[in-house]
């Protein structure tokens, strides 16, 4: 499906489908950070994707790294909350293990995804089980990592991803929260989706969008 390897193109393509998605959904995140948490999350997203266009349109990257660099910058000065330092720790890792390369085939993809995922778990000191972003991003890397060994491209890796990623999301209904504001709830928080979790999957399909896939 689609290209061996993704470009820069994608790169800005992915954050500008972000910063879409993001806007379309911003209201529907206040409600689910509403119920469990702070009520700012797709406010405080969307301000951080809106600053992430300005400076794409300011300064466009040359390449994958330097736009997940940009973008991780712009929401780590952004936005408020526990989300800037997580996804922006989640791109600047990505940026870092990605370095100048113009090119990304599925192995780099996987890698670079492992990276973001292992940033949010270094920020945020969270596992599988405990109703946070960790809860789509690990099956999103698993599925990534898992498409790449068995050789397909980065459109059809980007779309495992998003898949398990979905999934994830869906999977945190049922969970007490172990951590942030929404573990002070206990069971209370059971049958409400992880905010951070549906953002990811949003903004992972973005991804696979970017790539050309469902586009």
């Amino acid at each position: 499906m689609g290209n061996p390897t993704l470009d820069v193109t994608w790169a800005v393509e992915w954050l500008r489908k972000s910063a879409a998605v993001v806007a379309e959904n911003r209201m529907a995140l206040i409600e689910l950070d509403r119920v469990i948490g702070d009520g700012d999350h797709g406010e405080n997203l969307d301000r951080g994707f809106t600053a992430i266009l300005e400076k794409l349109d300011a300064e466009p990257p040359t390449t994958p790294g330097a736009a997940f660099k940009l973008a991780a910058m712009a929401l780590m000065s952004k936005v408020g909350g526990a989300a800037g330092p997580l996804y922006g720790t989640a791109f600047l890792r990505a940026a870092t293990t990605l370095g100048d390369a113009s090119e990304l085939d599925a192995p780099a993809l996987a890698a670079a995804l492992g990276a973001a995922r292992d940033g949010v778990v270094a920020r945020g000191k969270a596992e599988v089980g405990e109703k946070t972003m960790i809860d789509a991003w690990t099956p999103a890397v698993d599925a990534a990592a898992a498409a790449a060994a068995s050789g397909m491209g980065p459109a059809e890796l980007l779309d495992a991803a998003a898949t398990a990623a979905e999934a994830g999301a869906v999977s945190t209904d049922p969970l007490i929260a172990r951590k942030g504001r929404a573990s002070y709830l206990g069971e209370r928080a059971i049958g409400h989706r992880d905010p951070g979790a549906a953002s990811s999957a949003l903004i992972l399909r973005a991804a696979a969008q970017a790539a050309g896939v469902n586009a």
